[in-house]
């Protein structure tokens, strides 16, 4: 049987483990997140996307992590600070996670599997990798840390 978001748990910065099967039924964003970026703007995308389609069953999950450049250095509290002050965040942060190697997390391992990059690469390549999901949650697509967030809206309206 085929794996879907259900299949994972995700933990808040608290270190609070949600079960990713209630988000089931809901268009996701995934992103791989980090404060120190040249593309840590988008958390502006990010949000503006969450409070247009938030209340039509769309959520993003950001997962910060330092794994590219060391452009996450914070602890979890700190990182979600950040985002609070500086991009007005109203999303909820997911705890820090390592996206390759071997200390990924299982959720970044289906989801490279599910939709991998350009010539079939699955590694993430660097901050602000982003993958839809549609209500079945199943990977719909995955797309580069340069398409800007809000590029993305036309696909999110087509799974709504």
């Amino acid at each position: 049987m085929t794996q879907t978001i259900a299949d994972f748990t995700a933990r808040l910065p608290n270190g609070e483990e949600i079960d990713l099967a209630q988000k089931a039924g809901n268009v996701l964003l995934v992103v791989n997140t980090a404060s120190k970026c040249g593309f840590t703007p988008q958390y502006d995308g990010l949000e503006a996307l969450w409070r247009k389609y938030g209340p039509q069953g769309f959520e993003v999950l950001a997962f910060p992590c330092n794994q590219f450049g060391g452009q996450e250095p914070g602890g979890a509290d700190e990182v979600e600070q950040f985002c609070k002050v500086n991009f007005g965040l109203s999303f909820p942060l997911m705890d820090k996670i390592e996206v390759n190697g071997p200390g990924e997390a299982p959720l970044y391992g289906w989801l490279k599997a599910a939709a991998p990059g350009i010539l079939g690469t699955r590694k993430i390549k660097w901050n602000f990798t982003k993958f839809l999901i549609g209500r079945d949650g199943r990977v719909v697509k995955r797309y580069a840390p340069t398409v800007k967030p809000e590029a993305i809206a036309a696909d999110i309206e087509k799974l709504l």
